[in-house]
């Protein structure tokens, strides 16, 4: 009976009770969960608030200065460029002078073939009825096994124009009657070089990106027939068929030709009395 008695009298435990007491009195000291996130979040918009003010100072601080060293750097490219276009005016001046000064010489000395001196030469600008030929890249490279007409060369990209096919072309165009050839825009003279600077095409030290645009001047369609009959017309022939180097060429109407860049003479002397006797050498070629 003692044991009902207790167990009616005491029906919580003694250690619930006491926690539940504890838990009682602690609770009025503390701040419900709801405040708490509240006053956490307004210390977290706060902190960003504060690192966002600092920043906007810092920049607006430093803004001067990057501004002030920008427009220096705009001054002084306006300035560069300035001087380079004065340059360029200078050199095309000079450029102008030297030609005629030039002309002048080779209509003294050359007499009636002053025109066809200044023609060989590139020293003039030219236009005149002539053909248009294109020459690019094939589209996807092929790899070579060896036995064909490039393979000597060392190159194993045999879908790439090469300088030697360029040398070719340019060669080929001037055996079939051409007067006046250029390649992307860069007259050619009997001094200009074809050469190759690892992947790249030079003509005259300067390199050329594909498509190469070749334009020359001479008897139309039957220069265009001419050159596509001749033995380097083949040869591109051969190329596309069995490497795939595209090309495409049209007689043209009229085409215009820059005068050549700068003019080199390395041996010239006027011809003396009885120099009509000697045959005048007026071949071309490109090396």
């Amino acid at each position: 009976m003692s044991l009902l008695t207790n167990v009616m009298d005491h029906s919580l435990d003694d250690g619930y009770a006491e926690a539940a007491a504890r838990r009682k009195a602690e609770g009025g000291s503390k701040l419900p969960s709801p405040l708490r996130a509240k006053l956490g979040l307004a210390a977290a918009l706060l902190l960003a608030a504060v690192v966002v003010t600092l920043g906007a100072a810092q920049a607006q601080i430093s803004a001067p200065t990057l501004a002030k060293e920008r427009q220096q750097l705009i001054d002084r490219i306006e300035r560069e460029t300035s001087a380079a276009d004065t340059l360029q005016k200078n050199v095309d001046t000079l450029r102008d002078a030297v030609g005629s000064k030039q002309r002048d010489v080779l209509e003294k000395h050359g007499g009636d073939k002053a025109d066809l001196v200044a023609l060989l030469a590139g020293a003039t600008a030219v236009q005149g009825p002539g053909v248009k030929l294109v020459v690019d890249d094939a589209k996807q490279t092929k790899q070579s096994g060896g036995g064909g007409p490039r393979e000597s060369t060392g190159f194993s990209d045999t879908g790439r124009v090469r300088d030697r096919d360029m040398q070719r072309i340019v060669n080929g165009l001037w055996q079939s009657g051409a007067e006046a050839v250029s390649v992307n825009g860069q007259r050619l003279t009997s001094l200009s070089a074809i050469r190759a600077a690892g992947d790249a095409i030079l003509v005259d030290n300067r390199p050329l990106v594909p498509p190469y645009t070749v334009l020359a001047i001479g008897d139309g369609q039957k220069f265009a027939n001419a050159f596509q009959r001749s033995v380097d017309g083949q040869y591109l022939r051969v190329l596309q068929q069995n490497y795939g180097v595209r090309y495409s060429i049209s007689a043209q109407g009229e085409v215009r030709l820059p005068a050549a860049p700068s003019l080199i003479v390395r041996t010239a002397q006027p011809q003396g009395g009885g120099a009509s006797e000697r045959a005048t050498d007026t071949g071309k070629g490109t090396s």
